[in-house]
């Protein structure tokens, strides 16, 4: 942790701002695309509708998307390839190949999941969040009810596969073991093919790449250099590429502070404070522990001389989204939060 600094935490406006939350309703400068693109400049949301945002501050930041509807997240169903067997009834043993599927339109075709209850992530909304959640080691009622004609499992779940096959009520299922690679684009492809998706996955990423690079000459991404810090409960990071929020910047072309280019992310130091600067900042909380020592820093004297924050160019992202999840799904959610912020910045 840094080395405590004189803050600004004792003025009226600051001690408003701690105790609670300012909530402002506006209509965004730059709205958001189709998750199909448009030929237009106006900028939409995966469903087509122009966006409006809620804009909530804390700490001096505005929160991007506060008010998201995790409803949408999911994409329209998709067809299988041509001659090609269609699945009705999907068993997930890995949640996070749940976000492939969100992106093919087959959330409503998953009927359990093997894990705990509260191991699918929120941002995939009620469509899976939904979904029963039968446990480690289901029993075979569970799996009967389920009735699964394909098995999506992974390396570091296989046994949760073996225990479905164990309680002897898998019957003909099909098992397909996907490697959950650090590559999203990668997973999204092999979960595809294993429900005979190819034609449709290839159509799904070239829309979300079209997409990507008109959004980043709409807004002139390449000439933003664009800081990312995440504060944990131990340490306040200064972000560097292979953040999965970072990877999506990437390919809209936003541009990053020199000290940012490299793959790791690095704590904040005495010696390195003012990396963490940029045009733009987007921080972002792991859990409480990290939103109390954001509070700490976000108000600071030393943080509030910096550039950005100086010029109320400071926002807040969902690190849930942009940190814990991967997937083409998350990807639309990051991509539209560079859509209404990118250009932005907190109110003055």
């Amino acid at each position: 942790m840094l080395p405590s600094s004189p803050s600004r935490r004792g003025s009226p406006a600051a001690s408003l701002l701690r105790r609670g939350v300012v909530v402002i309703t506006a209509a965004a400068a730059v709205a958001a695309l189709s998750a199909c693109g448009s030929q237009d400049d106006t900028l939409r949301t995966p469903d087509g509708s122009v966006i409006s945002t809620t804009v909530t501050r804390i700490n001096e930041v505005d929160i991007v998307n506060p008010g998201r509807d995790f409803s949408r997240t999911c994409l329209a169903e998709t067809a299988p390839d041509p001659g090609a067997a269609d699945v009705r009834r999907i068993v997930v043993t890995d949640p996070a190949l749940l976000d492939a599927l969100c992106a093919l339109g087959l959330g409503p075709r998953v009927t359990a999941v093997t894990a705990d209850r509260g191991a699918v992530p929120e941002y995939l909304g009620p469509q899976l969040t939904a979904v029963p959640t039968i446990g480690d080691q289901p029993d075979a009622a569970a799996v009967r009810t389920a009735a699964p004609e394909l098995v999506l499992s992974s390396p570091a779940t296989a046994d949760r596969a073996a225990a479905l096959t164990d309680t002897g009520a898998l019957r003909s299922a099909r098992t397909v073991a996907i490697d959950v690679a650090d590559d999203w684009e990668a997973t999204f492809r092999e979960v595809a093919a294993a429900t005979h998706r190819t034609a449709a996955a290839d159509q799904r990423l070239d829309e979300f790449h079209t997409e990507a690079a008109r959004v980043g000459r709409t807004l002139d991404a390449a000439h933003s250099q664009v800081s990312l810090v995440r504060f944990t409960p131990d340490a306040e990071m200064i972000e560097g590429t292979d953040a999965f929020g970072a990877r999506i910047m990437e390919l809209v072309g936003v541009n990053r502070p020199a000290a940012q280019r490299r793959p790791d992310a690095v704590p904040a130091t005495d010696d390195n404070f003012t990396d963490a600067d940029g045009d733009l900042i987007y921080v972002s909380y792991d859990g409480d522990g990290g939103r109390e020592r954001g509070a700490d820093v976000l108000l600071s004297d030393r943080w509030l001389d910096m550039g950005a924050p100086t010029w109320r160019r400071v926002q807040s992202v969902d690190d849930a989204v942009w940190y814990r999840a991967s997937g083409l799904a998350a990807a639309w959610l990051v991509l539209n939060d560079l859509k209404v912020s990118l250009n932005g910045g907190s109110s003055g």
